[in-house]
């Protein structure tokens, strides 16, 4: 006999790995909390976005992705493709998730 236990499985939002866990069902477990915005890009320097949020407010720590979705993401900035880039945000750790086109019309 025992405290029946929790056997759950979570995946990292960030690189894709899974992790699995078990506790006693009677226990908390911790959760991140996970914020998504949106940014207007407005250059891509080195290794780095330049982003602007709705305030005007520049940021410029985010690496530019790796991979295809970073690839796309600076050949359709050269192309002169107003940009909009979606930053996910947990655990003290931010990077660029996905990207599309902003609509036209200035909204």
């Amino acid at each position: 006999h025992g405290h029946a236990k929790v056997n759950y499985t979570g995946t990292d939002i960030f690189n894709g790995r899974k992790y699995e866990d078990m506790s006693p069902s009677t226990h908390n477990v911790d959760v991140p909390n996970v914020s998504r915005d949106e940014f207007t890009l407005i250059d891509v320097a080195e290794d780095f976005l330049s982003l602007m949020d709705d305030s005007g407010e520049m940021k410029e720590d985010i690496k530019v992705p790796e991979g295809e979705l970073g690839d796309k993401l600076r050949e359709e900035f050269a192309e002169g493709k107003e940009i909009l880039v979606t930053i996910l945000k947990a655990m003290g750790i931010e990077a660029a998730i996905s990207y599309k086109e902003a609509p036209k019309g200035g909204q």
